[in-house]
């Protein structure tokens, strides 16, 4: 695991961002958490372990890496919520540090053709068991895949 992130200002090395109660595992170069909104069950952040905001920063070993850790994610996320497609984004213009959501579209997808940011809804925010569970079984499936 890399040490501390490195930039006080980020929320993403600060640690503020995302949500410590949703930390699903470490992978090595990144950390993956369950999103905050879950309207799209199982939307995953996969964030880099040190602050870096873009690819062409990182060494090509890490760049390797880091796509490994993101197909690693999308795989479990594919086989425990049976999806029919898996969408990635790497943006940074809103928090500028390495994240990647790894979103799956299921069968009961209601917008299965527009990107997540465009589908209007009421934020799904989870807690107790309806949080916990998803987590522990991404997390079982992350242990079985390694």
């Amino acid at each position: 695991m890399l040490g501390a992130m490195s930039d006080p200002t980020c929320k993403a090395c600060s640690g503020t961002w995302p949500r410590a109660d949703h930390y699903i595992a470490g992978l090595g170069l990144t950390r993956a958490y369950l999103h905050d909104d879950q309207f799209f069950p199982g939307w995953t952040v996969l964030v880099f372990c040190r602050h870096a905001t873009e690819l062409f920063h990182l060494a090509p070993t890490e760049r390797m890496q880091l796509i490994e850790e993101v197909n690693l994610v999308a795989k479990v996320l594919s086989q425990v919520y049976e999806t029919r497609k898996i969408n990635y984004e790497l943006l940074g213009n809103q928090l500028p540090h390495i994240h990647w959501h790894i979103i799956p579209r299921l069968a009961t997808d209601p917008a299965p053709l527009e990107p997540v940011w465009r589908v209007q809804h009421e934020p799904v925010l989870l807690s107790g068991p309806d949080l916990h569970n998803p987590i522990q079984r991404l997390q079982q499936a992350i242990q079985k895949a390694r």
